[in-house]
């Protein structure tokens, strides 16, 4: 079935309630708007009448009009990528060391500065200057919203969490269009303050949620704050901080960061050179964010309204709407099929269909656009854009977020998912800054027009191969079994059919058992005969147990020390003693 409703039904072995995560989740990804509006606005700004009268500074068009020059555009539009890529790099140092809460918040702080900055701007420079510590901001949101969202999900719905944040992005992208739509032919500096200043909503409503919202818990593991993690997943789940399937959570996520921790360090160097596979992982982080790029997404939405303007279409305001519209609406599918059918398959059929579209659009505006009733094939141009971004919108939109935030290990994972965003800012810079010199037309430049869509469509085509032979499936796994799927699966067309064996804890407790002489298998074995003794004498709270789905009584080894005090609750007890004890069954 292509929308499998049962994708997002929670499975009926999940303990607790899913709605707290779901609901932050969500919430959180209101920082694609943020993302999605400040990257949408511009393409509209440039083109308004009064800004362009204004803010020139000599330049004028082929209609003796004042306007922009290539080198302007490109320098005003690209400066947001560039701060966004410093920003992406900052995300990780200050989300491991002040929390992803806090340094979400901060990131909050300095895309208003910058939104103050070219609400205020009469000039370029200043404008421009606004744009980088915008930029800044939106970097650190890109990439602390989807790791803060991966890191409180439950497994069975992370994938379409992660994709609402895209799908912030995409509304974001549709409410400027439709905001320069409305203003677009204003008469006065309201034409761009409106669009700027409301900015300042968005970003109001995220910072006053971020207030009251928990910290994750593996961060806060990884800050060897077990109680607090405790508390905190308790809350998430809303699960009592001694119920067996919390403990049992809170302890795989202990053994499994203690694991990775025992391969080496957590360097910048690590996130190369270490282990299981982490420069491989890396590597394929980057290739996603950079693919993502180069499929021609950002062409559309940056320079759309100028593109269909030059090439003869009218009302480009309206087509660059239209767009959007696509985007939001095809968004939606996305999430249900990133469940439904997985990674893999979602990205290498949207690669398919980006790259025919892409190619579609260059052929019919190569050898027909420029012939007498051009304004049959701009519409048949328009028409595959469209399909373009309905492809793009359900695959490599959403999920190439979802993928880098799971992929990677706890101790480097802010590090590592900083890096692979910094990619993805990189390349958006780069086709940013880059894509007026290619389609425009007069000396020193390459005047391709609606030839850039091979380039892009040949970037599709490339995508296509990078997912067959380097994207691991990741879907309805945990975060901590991905290790385990990058340490046993050799091939990444191997991945679909992968299924968990391990438990960390398992292996945390067979290098003990080994300087005992006791066996994995022997101590499994033992533990499994006393939780069918246990289930026998008396009734109570049953786990389903992995390795042959019987049920177990979970009982934390620790539970002699609780009773012997008569000063502290059973409840303080498992608190104080969550960061130094293993719980077994």
């Amino acid at each position: 079935m292509v929308f499998d409703l049962t994708a997002w039904r929670k499975p009926e072995s999940a303990a607790g309630s899913s709605a707290p995560a779901i609901m932050i989740g969500a919430f959180v990804a209101f920082g694609g708007i943020l993302f999605g509006y400040d990257t949408g606005t511009i393409s509209g700004i440039i083109a308004m009448r009064w800004w362009l009268d204004n803010f020139s500074t000599g330049s004028r068009d082929d209609d003796g009009l004042l306007s922009i020059t290539p080198t302007q555009s490109s320098e005003i539009v690209s400066i947001l990528s560039a701060g966004t890529f410093f920003g992406a790099l900052l995300a990780a140092p200050i989300g491991d060391r002040i929390g992803r809460r806090k340094s979400l918040m901060l990131a909050v702080l300095v895309f208003c500065f910058g939104v103050a900055m070219q609400t205020a701007s009469n000039t370029i420079k200043i404008f421009a200057a606004g744009r980088f510590f915008a930029g800044m901001g939106v970097g650190t949101i890109s990439v602390l919203v989807p790791l803060y969202q991966s890191e409180m999900a439950p497994k069975w719905i992370r994938g379409a969490l992660v994709c609402c944040y895209q799908l912030a992005i995409t509304v974001g992208l549709f409410i400027a269009a439709v905001v320069n739509y409305l203003t677009s032919n204003l008469d006065s500096v309201n034409c761009f303050r409106i669009p700027v200043a409301i900015q300042f909503v968005w970003a109001g409503i995220l910072f006053i949620g971020l207030v009251i919202l928990p910290e994750t818990p593996r961060y806060l593991i990884k800050r060897e704050m077990h109680a607090a993690a405790a508390a905190s997943l308790s809350r998430i789940r809303r699960l009592d901080i001694t119920h067996p399937a919390l403990i049992e959570e809170i302890a795989e996520i202990e053994a499994n960061h203690a694991y990775e921790l025992s391969l080496g360090p957590s360097t910048y160097r690590d996130v190369f050179r270490g282990a299981p596979h982490l420069g491989f992982r890396v590597m394929t982080g980057c290739g996603l964010q950079m693919l993502q790029q180069l499929s021609g997404c950002n062409f559309v939405f940056y320079y759309g309204t100028t593109f269909f303007k030059h090439a003869g279409i009218e009302s480009p305001f309206t087509y660059g709407l239209v767009t959007n519209v696509v985007n939001v609406a095809c968004t939606v599918p996305g999430m249900f099929l990133v469940e439904a059918w997985g990674r893999r398959r979602l990205l290498l059929v949207g690669a398919v269909g980006m790259a025919a579209s892409q190619l579609i659009v260059a052929i019919v505006g190569t050898a027909f656009g420029a012939q007498p009733d051009g304004q049959v094939w701009n519409k048949v141009m328009i028409a595959f854009v469209c399909v373009y971004i309905a492809f793009f919108a359900m695959s490599w939109g959403p999920v190439v977020w979802v993928v880098t935030s799971e992929i990677y290990p706890l101790k480097v994972r802010a590090k590592s998912m900083s890096i692979s965003t910094a990619t993805n800012w990189l390349f958006n810079w780069a086709i940013a800054y880059a894509t007026p010199y290619l389609v425009n037309n007069g000396p020193g430049y390459a005047d391709l027009g609606a030839k850039v869509f091979f380039v892009w469509g040949t970037f599709c085509v490339a995508a296509f191969f990078f997912v067959w032979f380097l994207v691991f499936e990741t879907s309805k796994i945990s975060l901590e079994q991905i290790d385990e799927l990058y340490e046993r699966v050799d091939h990444a067309w191997h991945s679909s059919t992968f299924q968990p064996s391990w438990s960390f804890q398992d292996i945390q407790e067979n290098e003990v058992g080994q300087a005992s002489g006791v066996s994995l298998a022997d101590r499994t074995e033992a533990r499994r005969r006393q939780a069918v003794d246990a289930g026998t004498m008396q009734g109570g709270v049953h786990t389903h147990d992995p390795e042959t789905g019987h049920g177990i009584t979970p009982t934390p080894t620790g539970s002699s020390e609780a009773t012997s005090s008569a000063t502290e609750t059973e409840e303080d007890k498992i608190i104080a003693s969550l960061g130094n004890v293993n719980f077994t069954f």
